[in-house]
């Protein structure tokens, strides 16, 4: 892989998945602000750029669980979509049903001492509620016309008819919204100091602060294949085949 100082974040992660887990580790962003150059990136999460591109080099090499192993970027739309929604939407609605409850059972036990629990739950409770609408905006509209697009330049259909204009409409929503989120996680991470769990944490307590850590990788995940693969791909498909007609 070509570490260069220059290239974006994004297509790093892009080129090889195991990158992710090493952006991860370092707080370095590959989603929503994954369009930085590497050095930038580096110098606005304060580590050394020389350190990042050593541990990078070594990355295809070392195996991180919980990463986007697959090469999405030669995979049909379809493909990428039916990942996304299988894995990623399932994986945040179920955490979601779950972690919501949990927050307020470890908020009712511990609340008094960790005052900051309240914030989480608050900041938690309104991500949820956005993130249920977002992915159900995906699923029902963008989604849909995404795919027909993508049969439709295979000859298999008509181009479909977009009740947006274009995609990049929804495109631009989605990720405006991708940055909400991205925003609220990262307060979270902040009155969780970096999810480090109290000394006094039960097992409840500490439950909830892996949960939420492994939610906000996940959501990481989410957000990069959306904004730095599928919608730029589904934007240049879209006008390759108005261009056709």
């Amino acid at each position: 892989m070509n570490i260069n100082a220059q290239r974006t974040v994004a297509e790093i992660a892009l080129e090889s998945p195991h990158s992710a887990a090493i952006f991860e580790r370092l707080g370095i962003d590959y989603c929503c602000n994954g369009r930085k150059p590497l050095a930038e990136a580096c110098q606005t999460a304060g580590i050394d750029l020389n350190r990042v591109t050593d541990l990078l080099s070594r990355a295809a090499s070392t195996e991180h669980s919980g990463v986007e192993a697959a090469d999405w970027s030669h995979q049909s739309l379809a493909a990428l979509i039916n990942h996304i929604v299988e894995k990623h939407h399932a994986f945040c609605r179920g955490e979601c049903a779950r972690l919501e409850p949990l927050l307020t059972k470890v908020r009712s036990k511990h609340g008094e001492g960790h005052p900051e629990l309240s914030a989480i739950q608050d900041e938690f409770t309104e991500l949820r509620s956005e993130l249920d609408m977002h992915m159900m905006k995906e699923e029902r509209m963008l989604f849909p016309y995404i795919i027909s697009l993508e049969k439709s330049a295979t000859g298999k259909s008509f181009p479909p008819r977009a009740p947006f204009g274009t995609v990049q409409n929804p495109v631009r929503m989605m990720m405006q919204e991708h940055d909400s989120a991205g925003h609220s996680i990262q307060e979270i991470r902040k009155l969780t100091a970096n999810f480090t769990v109290p000394l006094d944490a039960c097992t409840s307590f500490k439950a909830l602060y892996q949960g939420l850590g492994a939610f906000e990788a996940d959501l990481h995940q989410h957000i990069h294949l959306e904004n730095n693969l599928l919608f730029p791909r589904a934007i240049e498909l879209e006008e390759a085949v108005r261009s056709a007609r």
